[in-house]
């Protein structure tokens, strides 16, 4: 399972979400879009609006765009299942 968290080091949900992960001890990768152009260019691509739509988390090819905690729960755990099986 790859995580990747599409976020600013200012944003204060960027920094929750580094928190919530952390803490459930997942190894993850932190693309600050505003300092790393390529970053920011791949968090564009995964939206049609093009936009910087963040903090966005992909989980492997799952997105989830400023999920709530009941929703990052559920498709870590779905996806971590699916991984054994």
């Amino acid at each position: 399972m790859i995580i990747k968290l599409y976020g600013a080091e200012r944003c204060h949900k960027t920094q929750y979400y580094k928190a919530f992960l952390e803490a459930r001890n997942l190894g993850y990768v932190l693309l600050d879009v505003e300092l790393d152009e390529n970053a920011a260019i791949e968090l564009r691509a995964l939206y049609e609006n093009g936009k910087l739509n963040f903090p966005t988390i992909t989980i492997d090819n799952k997105k989830l765009r400023n999920p709530s905690d009941k929703d990052l729960k559920k498709w870590l755990n779905k996806l971590k299942y699916n991984e054994k099986h």
